[in-house]
């Protein structure tokens, strides 16, 4: 598929803002996180920003901006219907718990509250997780890792901003530490398995399964459809070479996963000062440009086999 930079970010910003909202609705109540109104601001202010920013990236892909509000009736049979109105309902209870927080109103209302944004933001990761996942015949993206690959992103890296934030505002918990670096961890674990599966590609799709002839014989249209590219060869047939696909590869895995992982290791060492407060942030960083590649790879790995018709020949597999 076209990784179109909007789409690219849109799951890259919102997947961390709600990843990071989910831990804050769930441990500031928990007594975890800070409690003070400049943390609840700071804090706050960046998860509704990556939010933000993720959702009105997303508008840039349509072709009628104006007409995004029809998409909301359609809850009932589209995950990107059930995505964007999840998303709207969520704002509704984060909202409301920054307003306590800010008014110091900690009390039972505030941490239901809080509850309330984590559900709502776990809800919406889903549902977009499954506007891909539910496509059929893009096989790369109609894999079971596609799933809980994008909620462990989002928890890691919502994991890591939150972490830098407390660092600006004091110390670093080690029990933050620890669940950082094992989400970090299972990440990881989770994006190389979809890696292997998708290359292991033991449900694809030739010209002969899709006509009913034989394998291993050639085969091909009588005529092309098209004498040079068109929209749906553009959007949907788009190729990256196997050994840019590998380089890419390994820059996401080090940028995503292995430096975040060494800046942990780090601050739990040093555990307070404006270095690891420097630390943290860096590995938070990281981790963002290293799930923008991955993000990339996500859409430019993905084919869809409407390719096969286009590519006219018996060794196009999709």
């Amino acid at each position: 598929m076209h990784p179109a930079p909007s789409i690219i970010a849109f799951t890259t910003f919102s997947g961390i803002g709600y990843g990071l909202l989910v831990w804050i609705g769930v441990l500031a109540p928990a007594g975890v996180l800070p409690l003070g109104r400049s943390f609840a601001a700071a804090s706050l202010a960046l998860a509704l920003a990556f939010i933000s920013a993720g959702l009105l990236s997303s508008t840039v892909h349509l072709g009628h901006p104006e007409r995004a509000w029809r998409a909301f009736s359609q809850w009932r049979s589209s995950w990107l219907s059930r995505e964007g109105v999840s998303a709207v309902v969520t704002y509704i209870p984060t909202l409301l718990f920054a307003a306590l927080w800010l008014l110091d109103a900690t009390d039972g209302l505030w941490i239901a509250l809080g509850f309330l944004a984590a559900a709502g933001s776990i809800t919406t990761l889903i549902c977009t997780a499954m506007i891909y996942q539910s496509l059929k015949p893009i096989r790369q993206w109609h894999n079971p890792w596609v799933l809980p690959n994008y909620l462990m992103l989002a928890g890691m890296s919502g994991a890591l901003w939150l972490l830098a934030m407390v660092a600006a505002f004091g110390g670093v918990p080690a029990s933050i530490l620890i669940l950082t670096a094992a989400l970090v961890l299972a990440a990881m674990g989770g994006k190389i398995a979809y890696w292997q599966s998708i290359q292991r590609g033991t449900t694809r799709s030739t010209l002969a399964s899709a006509t009913g002839l034989p394998e291993g014989k050639p085969l091909r249209p009588l005529d092309p459809p098209h004498t040079e590219e068109n929209y749906l060869l553009k959007e949907m047939g788009y190729r990256i070479a196997r050994a840019h696909a590998v380089k890419l590869h390994r820059i996401a895995l080090a940028l995503g996963f292995a430096v975040p992982l060494v800046t942990l290791a780090s601050a739990l060492f040093l555990r307070a000062g404006m270095i690891t407060a420097l630390i943290v942030f860096a590995g938070a960083i990281s981790a963002t440009a290293g799930i923008l590649i991955e993000r990339w790879l996500f859409f430019a790995e993905a084919t869809h086999t409407v390719a096969l018709y286009y590519r006219g020949n018996s060794t196009a597999v999709v």
